[in-house]
């Protein structure tokens, strides 16, 4: 049984919300993307990046050919070439799906797990065996600019988001958010809330809201929070 909660709020210093998420309980699908390029392009950003990933994914493609898909959506958008600064997106993905789950992100949006009384942030996965690296570089080392990287902004076939996979065990809990939360709250207060059982997942994610609120909220701010019952 899955339960989840979801919620996007523009903040108190923004007068847009360039943040758009994605969730589906029935098709095992969660998504999170923060938009970046100013009002309006920055929206268009993030709703292709969600738009596009869906339909990857219910068509049965891969993690990593599904985001280079949305990025190659977003570089072909007409308002990528209407400014300076060019238009682009993080993107957060959790699918869930027999018995086990799948993880993948391209820029600085997050994903947690909360396992055990305890909550990790989910590392970009490391690259594949045939994963050209940089000179003197481990092969096993993670990107170096896995993180920075963004839709419509890195080159399609240089986005790298190989998930990081496992089993789904009950009691488990995944958090997937925007910048706009992991600003304004560290990890220990993000742990505080999301081990609060005795709420709903709704309840939970109105909390973090909340909290990242009180703390400044100085970006938007999108959360959404996968418990695995």
């Amino acid at each position: 049984m899955i339960e989840h909660g979801h919620a996007t709020h523009t903040g108190l210093q923004r007068a847009h919300n360039e943040d758009s998420y994605w969730a589906d309980a029935e098709r095992g699908l969660w998504l999170v993307a923060d938009g970046m390029g100013g009002p309006a392009r920055g929206e268009a950003a993030s709703a292709i990046a969600l738009e596009t990933t869906v339909a990857a994914i219910n068509a049965g493609i891969s993690l990593p050919d599904a985001f280079r898909r949305a990025g190659a959506a977003i570089l072909a958008h007409p308002g990528q070439h209407s400014a300076a600064a060019p238009m682009g997106s993080t993107l957060a993905a959790l699918k869930l799906g027999g018995g086990g789950f799948a993880a993948a992100r391209i820029g600085d949006s997050r994903i947690y797990i909360w396992q055990d009384g305890k909550l990790t942030c989910l590392p970009h996965a490391q690259p594949s065996a045939d994963t050209e690296t940089a000179p003197g570089e481990p092969p096993s080392a993670p990107s170096r600019n896995r993180a920075t990287q963004a839709l419509g902004i890195t080159p399609t076939l240089e986005l790298d988001a190989q998930p990081v996979t496992g089993p789904c065990v009950s009691g488990m809990q995944f958090l997937l958010c925007s910048d706009g939360l992991t600003e304004e709250l560290d990890d220990i207060r993000i742990g505080a809330i999301v081990s609060r059982t005795d709420l709903a997942a709704q309840e939970c994610v109105d909390h973090l809201l909340l909290a990242a609120l009180d703390g400044g909220g100085r970006d938007n701010i999108t959360a959404v929070l996968v418990r695995v019952r």
